[in-house]
């Protein structure tokens, strides 16, 4: 049976019935059934003219699935030749719109010749040419053009600017940004809402808050638009508070969010149940991007629980989401459950991104889960996914993890060009691994041959230098940071102070920490920490008091190094008043190591019952290190029988470790339970740990 029979037609179907066919195809965005209805039409000889050409590149823009697809660019290619031979592409509104579906397949080049080749141009060409250039992230070229346009004597038009502008939203184009305002400005075009939205937007991402702030309120009668931009300006600029109050503002204006609004409102860190809420108050919790938005949130929250909940409701599933999912799990380290998105993956006949390949290779921290690595290692190679840098830093991070250096040098070497992020990564990863002789080797190779190094390497070095007790190498390093204006960086001035701090040089810690204007939480921890190691404990707590005077607000590593000086000056009382304080004042849980601290605390005071009763009242299952606090203060105060009761213990928890062994020796030795002694000796022996062996360092100049 034919096609004409199939729809109930006797005769050869018309030109006109086909257009209106095509246009219901764009209505329902189905671009595959207008070029099979186009090819159809061919079958019956009906010539197509200049309007079927229009009606079937508008259906193949009409859907963002479509350009996606493998088949598209092809079939684009294909409409070219078909115009070329029906001698059409003379109409300039035609070569506009292949123009326009070269540039959102990506294929600049393409649309570039088309445009070149054309005999006639208009505004609405140039636009189109612009306006894809700027899209495909090419904003040098897209002002260039705008330059060109100009000379050739076409007047941009407010289509053109708001086009243009896009291409000027970063640093780098600020300057070029505030060139192009300043056209709008005389030419008469920046009164058009589009366009100051357009610029509103852009000096945002030249973190020009105040010249989008203007802008903003020029606007008489702000659309939607205009709020989105708003909020999403100060949410790209981390003014969080500022886009609530925005969103405020617009809710007293009575101007009703839309999907981009709850988008923006993710973005600028809004409680993820509050827009939850508010997307299913307005009808915009069944649009597809707040569902993906709102996964997405919550996922990076912790919440993976209610992020699954939301993509099951998901009619189309997305990578985007599945993504979001995979990598909150693997930040939890529940590889169980990555495995399973994985599979879910494949069976939609999707594959892994590098984003998402990245948060795997992050999660796999257990030494059992190495083999995990090396198999979407594996996938990666299959995929073409190890041709991204990013999933090559990612590898070289996992390999360092697990101390396999070479296999990470390996990795590196193979690499065509070595961004500045993969040289980071590596000796990153050999500073972890501890082999930092290794990572100042390669430092030494990127000065010579490798891009200039940024705060990242250096608080890397720094770390190494700790390790090494490299106090000369620290102190170069502390010269380039001055040379280079690095200074201002929160993560450099904190590792200077550790390097000078493990160094032995606490004035010189002191000194940088006073040099830093508003010092972050970090940089207060590690001055806690120095004054704690060096056994000032008054001038840790004080220390600890005039950062809360700063309006910071205490983390857990804070309450750590405040109960380590606490432990070293031997006060109690206060140590216990800390303690409390973590909890009651600022709602933190103490981990095991707190717990550790104020059994060391107590036990180093002698006392042994509190301490004692304390393990036994926490809420969590006291750890090896818990128990080996308690035994080492059993050791300095001779007290032996507490000290067997909570060696049989640790043997149970972990055998393989000899520290405890180690210890039951020397409490036997003062004992002179010399018996005991060769029988502790002997276990060590046979479980292959005759204690750890120490190293001095001395640091030739």
């Amino acid at each position: 049976m034919n096609w004409a029979c199939s729809i109930g037609l006797s005769t050869k179907p018309s030109l006109v019935y086909f257009h209106s066919l095509l246009n219901s195809h764009i209505q329902t965005k189905n671009p595959k059934q207008a070029l099979l209805l186009f090819r159809q039409l061919y079958e019956y000889n009906v010539k197509p003219n200049d309007l079927t050409f229009s009606l079937l590149l508008k259906a193949c823009t009409s859907s963002s699935s479509y350009l996606n697809s493998a088949n598209a660019e092809i079939e684009a290619n294909q409409i070219h030749t078909h115009l070329i031979k029906s001698g059409v592409d003379r109409f300039v509104y035609l070569g506009t719109a292949l123009l326009d579906l070269y540039m959102k397949l990506g294929r600049v080049r393409n649309a570039q010749k088309l445009f070149d080749d054309m005999p006639d141009r208009d505004d609405v060409s140039w636009n189109a040419l612009i306006c894809g250039v700027s899209r495909n992230g090419r904003h040098s070229k897209a002002l260039e053009l705008f330059v060109q346009m100009c000379r050739e004597g076409f007047r941009p038009c407010h289509t053109t600017l708001v086009s243009l502008v896009p291409s000027c939203g970063t640093h780098e184009l600020a300057f070029q940004g505030k060139s192009v305002h300043g056209f709008g400005t005389k030419a008469g075009l920046d009164s058009d809402l589009q366009v100051k939205n357009a610029l509103t937007s852009m000096y945002a991402k030249c973190a020009d808050l105040e010249a989008a702030e203007v802008l903003f309120e020029e606007i008489g009668d702000k659309s939607v638009v205009s709020w989105n931009t708003m909020i999403g300006a100060y949410g790209q600029n981390g003014c969080f508070d500022e886009a609530m109050l925005v969103f405020k503002r617009m809710r007293e204006e009575n101007v009703q969010a839309n999907l981009v609004t709850v988008i923006s409102l993710l973005s600028a860190n809004a409680d993820p149940e509050s827009t939850h809420c508010h997307a299913i108050k307005t009808g915009l919790v069944n649009n597809a991007s707040v569902i993906t938005s709102l996964i997405c949130e919550y996922a990076m929250r912790g919440d993976t629980e209610s992020g699954e909940l939301l993509y099951k409701l998901l009619p189309q599933k997305s990578l985007v989401s599945l993504t979001a999912l995979i990598s909150s799990y693997a930040e939890k380290g529940n590889l169980g459950q990555v495995m399973e998105c994985f599979a879910h993956l494949q069976q939609l006949d999707m594959k892994l991104d590098a984003v998402a390949m990245v948060s795997i290779l992050h999660g796999i921290k257990h030494p059992a889960d190495f083999g995990l690595g090396l198999a979407f290692h594996g996938y990666g190679l299959k995929t073409g996914l190890t041709a991204d840098s990013l999933v090559v830093n990612g590898l070289i991070s996992m390999y360092s993890r697990f101390d396999k250096i070479e296999d990470a040098f390996s990795l590196f070497s193979e690499m065509r060009e070595k961004p500045l992020i993969s040289w980071n990564s590596l000796i990153s990863g050999c500073v972890q691994a501890g082999r930092s002789s290794d990572a100042l080797e390669l430092f030494s190779l990127m000065e010579m041959s490798g891009p200039s190094p940024d705060s990242i390497t250096i608080s890397s070095l720094l770390s190494g230098c700790c390790q090494l007790e490299y106090l000369k190498f620290g102190e170069g390093l502390h010269t380039y940071v001055l040379r280079n204006n690095f200074e201002g960086e929160d993560f450099v001035g904190t590792a200077l102070i550790d390097m000078y701090t493990k160094c032995g040089r606490l004035e010189h810690a002191e000194r940088v920490f006073k040099s830093i204007k508003e010092p972050c939480l970090a940089t207060w921890n590690s001055m806690i920490s120095a004054y704690s190691l060096y056994g000032l404990e008054h001038k840790a707590l004080v220390c600890f008091s005039e950062m809360q005077e700063q309006g910071l607000k205490p983390d857990k590593i804070t309450f750590l190094a405040v109960l380590a000086a606490c432990t070293h000056g031997g006060v109690v009382q206060e140590g216990r008043t800390y303690f409390q304080m973590m909890s009651e004042k600022f709602n933190l849980m103490p981990s095991l190591q707190h717990c550790a601290c104020m059994v060391n605390l107590f036990g180093r005071a002698g006392l042994l019952d509190e301490a004692l009763m304390f393990i036994k009242d926490m809420e969590i299952e006291p750890d090896f290190t818990v128990w080996g606090a308690l035994l080492n203060a059993c050791c300095i105060h001779q007290e032996v029988r507490l000290g067997e009761y909570i060696a049989r213990k640790l043997f149970f928890l972990d055998s393989k470790n000899a520290g405890f062994l180690v210890l039951m020796s020397n409490l036997y030795a003062v004992e002179r339970r010399w018996e005991d002694v060769a029988r502790v000796r002997e276990m060590m022996r046979e479980t292959g740990g005759d204690g750890c062996s120490g190293i001095s360092v001395i640091e030739m100049t």
